[in-house]
């Protein structure tokens, strides 16, 4: 029986030529991952091992989860993660006005590449499959005995095989796949299993419907999700990771424990409904759900092919009177690509918001959250109950075209129906 690709780079890092689902691992591991939340809880962790960090090149701290700091608290959590970048000389800290949205950030510097393993303190770490890499959360205390040892435990997970057929209509994106996907299997279809994705229809994804969907891996349940690489994703390597990688595919024969079949052109735009990335709906179906605030952004729809979206949409456009609309670039150098594109102006010229970098409101941080009964339409990743503020409050997810489009019209609504077929 062969392996997949989880398998195999597991196999790669330990020195063996085959392990299976259910063996348990110690393995090194190419990057460890920490914010301005987890990161000093670990810091703490590490202190008390008392050994220097085990590379001060393979360790990333990103303050951007209530940075900039929104209060004492958040200046406190930051100074102490600052002081340890300092103290061991870690290479990749990225400070205020230079960071951005961790999972956007790590991908775009080239910390990540095929058939590595990075850990992070941050469930969304599995956003970095998109790379051909094994990506996945773990808790503080594991990340800080990783910062020092550089090594980490793993059950081999088993793995759900999810093949793509046919292209997407046009208004659908990697947001409205995944939500599918997860309304398919719920919230634990592939709770510690690996979401592997394959088929012809994978080569019809750009990298940013990849990284959106491995980042939501995390939601289904999964342990991590990834892609193949082709040549898609060599584009995107290209100029940003110098350094050797090898990229793994799945064995012929590797052993699945189920597989869901998705043929893209059968989709349609979705959204979540309150309070479960499981509730999924047609966005047709939604027009009676009047909202009050819209965001995009997050480390799941912040890139510049999201912003794109959202500057298709709103261009000429204005956001509706009742509505507040808030939009999060995911970096530094995504937000300047964002001004020369005109993208900002166009935001600016349809009296949204535009913030720097940051997680804000994604976790009910800062930058917008919800007061009793409100509704907002977010193309962030998760909408439970008092997920964005208050506890009678509801988040709906969806992709920058539905969001967009909604912050326009005043209810949820399709790219479709501001921009026309």
């Amino acid at each position: 029986m062969g392996m997949t690709m989880t398998q195999k780079i597991l196999a790669n890092h330990v020195g063996r030529p085959f392990v299976e689902e259910g063996d348990l691992l110690v393995s090194q591991v190419d990057l460890v991952l920490a914010n301005d939340i987890t990161g000093p809880p670990a810091i703490n962790v590490f202190n008390e091992i008392g050994v220097p960090v085990f590379d001060k090149d393979k360790i990333a701290l990103v303050p951007d989860h209530f940075s900039p700091c929104k209060d004492i608290k958040s200046a406190t959590l930051c100074k102490q993660m600052r002081d340890f970048a300092r103290k061991h000389q870690i290479t990749n800290y990225f400070e205020v006005g230079r960071m951005g949205i961790e999972h956007a950030l790590l991908p775009n510097k080239g910390l990540v590449a095929p058939g590595e393993i990075i850990v992070g303190a941050d469930s969304h770490t599995c956003t970095y499959g998109a790379l051909n890499a094994l990506s996945t959360g773990m808790g503080q205390t594991d990340i800080g005995c990783a910062m020092a040892s550089g090594t980490a435990w793993f059950k081999v997970p088993a793995a759900i095989k999810v093949e793509l057929t046919g292209k997407m209509p046009k208004y659908v994106k990697g947001k409205d796949l995944i939500l599918t996907l997860i309304g398919m299997i719920g919230v634990d279809g592939a709770r510690y299993q690996s979401l592997e994705f394959t088929g012809p229809g994978v080569h019809e994804l750009d990298m940013s419907d990849r990284f959106t969907i491995c980042n939501m891996a995390i939601e289904a349940g999964g342990k991590n999700g990834i892609f193949p690489v082709d040549d898609k994703t060599e584009a995107f390597l290209k100029g940003r990771v110098t350094r050797p990688w090898k990229a793994v595919e799945p064995d012929p024969d590797a052993h699945y424990v189920r597989t869901v079949r998705i043929d893209l052109s059968k989709l349609v735009p979705v959204t979540a409904y309150p309070h479960l990335p499981e509730n999924t709906h047609p966005v047709s179906e939604s027009h009676d759900i009047v909202i009050d605030q819209v965001v995009i952004g997050s480390c799941t729809n912040g890139r510049l092919e999201d912003l794109a979206q959202a500057a298709e949409v709103l261009k000429d456009h204005k956001v509706c009177d009742h509505v507040r609309c808030i939009i999060i670039p995911a970096t530094q150098e995504i937000y300047e690509e964002a001004i020369r594109l005109g993208y900002i102006d166009t935001f600016i010229k349809a009296n949204a918001a535009v913030s720097t970098p940051t997680c804000g409101p994604c976790l009910g941080g800062y930058m917008g959250i919800l007061a009793a009964g409100e509704r907002c339409v977010s193309t962030t990743n998760r909408n439970f109950r008092g997920r964005m503020g208050h506890v009678d409050s509801e988040v709906y997810l969806a992709s920058p075209y539905t969001a967009a489009a909604s912050a326009v019209k005043g209810y949820i609504a399709s790219a479709e129906e501001v921009l026309g077929k």
